[in-house]
């Protein structure tokens, strides 16, 4: 998979050095595979939560931290939305939250 805003994971694991190793083994999993579909996905990682059919989140550094992706399954790319902690991931909508930009 093609993996887009890498920067977002860089700021995480500057902002949260315990989630580094972990967020960089998940970006080498996930730049190795090429899911087709949500099945696939699940198949591979069993306690990613599929909100919908583009929206995923990942358990991060044993559940601390939560990553949400957009994912477009026919171009293979996932797109990093949002990571934060377990705490702040539970006061978010999942489901509206959308990537900030900032330079």
């Amino acid at each position: 998979m093609r993996i887009i805003a890498v920067k977002t994971l860089k700021d995480a694991w500057i902002k949260h050095a315990s989630a580094k190793q972990s967020l960089l083994s998940w970006y080498e999993e996930v730049e190795q595979t090429q899911w087709k579909n949500p099945q696939e996905l699940k198949a591979q990682f069993r306690n990613a939560s599929v909100i919908n059919k583009k929206r995923v989140v990942f358990n991060i550094h044993g559940n601390d931290f939560r990553l949400v992706v957009d994912i477009e399954y026919r171009l293979g790319i996932v797109f990093i939305v949002w990571f934060g902690t377990h705490d702040t991931y539970d006061k978010i909508d999942v489901k509206e939250i959308n990537y900030v930009k900032t330079n």
